[in-house]
């Protein structure tokens, strides 16, 4: 079996600026592999240990998003691809799809794809989804439990907010997982040492099969953000003191000042 897991490098503080264009501004803030994908790379993981597998990583980025895929060669995955051209930069979740659902087709035949349900800078877990249409193949969101492996087939609990689903997709197909569906495993620093040399395949617009620039990037972005910015900060507070019955008036009469009652 071939599995590619879809990664992607995020700020690791909340304190990020943006553009005029609502980008987040990258150039100097700390990074970290997205949190979600890390049960992803880790899912992948579990499943060449149990069945055998190969397993390779994708992300789409500029050169420094290199470093998550040294990270995931870290955990123990065998390839690595970097998707990056000046032309993807500042793609909507449709545009960050499409890419990405052309790029897994330059890395080979995967039976599985498997993703992280959302990422923390975006949060929409749309991404997923959209590639597995792009790539005219089923798909299951949410899974937290993976239930049975089989030939042809895999078996999936599926977390439904209300209810709790038991799925069965046929390969190839797409998976997006929860968070705790696996604990992550720490990098390793033997394979870092074993790893440093590495080759990471570089994808760029003129490798895909679809090189049309209208298809990615702003171009091929359909959603314009108007106006995006970093919430304000109130760190104001009062301290009250006094005796219980005058507290809770002096609470209510607050919260109705407030308009929260």
């Amino acid at each position: 079996m071939e599995i590619i897991v879809c990664i992607k490098q995020v700020p690791g503080t909340d304190e990020v600026k943006v553009d005029e264009r609502g980008n987040l501004i990258r150039d100097g803030v700390d990074s970290k592999m997205n949190p979600y994908d890390l049960y992803a790379v880790e899912t992948a993981l579990k499943i060449k240990e149990e069945k055998g597998a190969k397993v390779n990583v994708i992300t789409m980025g500029p050169p420094q998003s290199e470093a998550v895929l040294r990270e995931a060669f870290m955990m123990g995955v065998d390839d690595a691809y970097l998707l990056t051209d000046r032309k993807f930069a500042g793609a909507d979740v449709l545009a960050t799809a499409y890419a990405l659902s052309q790029g897994v087709q330059k890395t080979g035949s995967p039976q599985l794809i498997i993703c992280g349900k959302q990422t923390t800078d975006g949060d929409t877990a749309q991404v997923g989804p959209e590639m597995a249409e792009y790539l005219g193949i089923p798909h299951v969101a949410n899974a937290k439990k993976i239930i049975e492996l089989r030939e042809n087939s895999i078996v999936v609990e599926v977390d439904m907010a209300n209810t709790l689903e038991v799925v069965e997709v046929q390969y190839p197909c797409l998976v997006t997982v929860e968070k705790g569906i696996f604990q992550p495993r720490l990098p390793s620093y033997k394979r870092k040492l074993a790893t440093k040399d590495r080759t990471i395949t570089y994808i760029s617009l003129k490798d895909l099969n679809d090189q049309d620039e209208k298809q990615y990037g702003i171009n091929g972005s359909p959603t314009q953000v108007e106006r995006i910015f970093p919430p304000d900060a109130n760190t104001d507070q009062e301290i009250w003191t006094g005796k219980g019955d005058d507290l809770g008036n002096k609470m209510f009469d607050k919260l109705t000042e407030l308009k929260f009652i």
